[in-house]
């Protein structure tokens, strides 16, 4: 879409109401009309930020970059882990049991680890 610019407004504008596609949309129109990449986010929700960093935590996962994967946490938008995995746990994101099993796997604390694993496994059985 960068290399497209504004010729892609209108499609980029007529997708933002569906849900998969909204952040991703609305970050490209934000950046569009000249916020700060830095900033972009603030346009999105708390939950669309959250599933989000899913989504691109399944794309880390998908290439097996576990370093990555773990400094991702770091991008969350909540200030605790246990904050990030209620609502990651909430948002309903398909890949979310992957994404954790993934995180869990790569994650050197093993408090932490297990934690993740805890969370995967009650979205797994639909616990909270």
């Amino acid at each position: 879409l960068r290399v497209v610019g504004a010729p892609a407004e209108p499609d980029v504008r007529a997708v933002a109401d569906e849900a998969t596609l909204r952040p991703y949309a609305l970050l490209w129109l934000a950046e569009h009309d000249g916020i700060d990449p830095e900033d972009a986010h603030e346009v999105l929700t708390r939950e669309e930020a959250t599933w989000l960093w899913v989504d691109s935590a399944a794309a880390v996962a998908d290439h097996g970059e576990a370093p990555l994967l773990v400094r991702h946490l770091e991008s969350a938008i909540q200030p605790t882990v246990p904050m990030l995995l209620d609502e990651v746990r909430a948002v309903g994101h398909p890949r979310t049991v992957q994404v954790l099993v993934a995180l869990a796997a790569a994650h050197p604390d093993p408090a932490l680890a297990k934690a993740v694993r805890r969370a995967a496994f009650q979205v797994h059985t639909g616990g909270s």
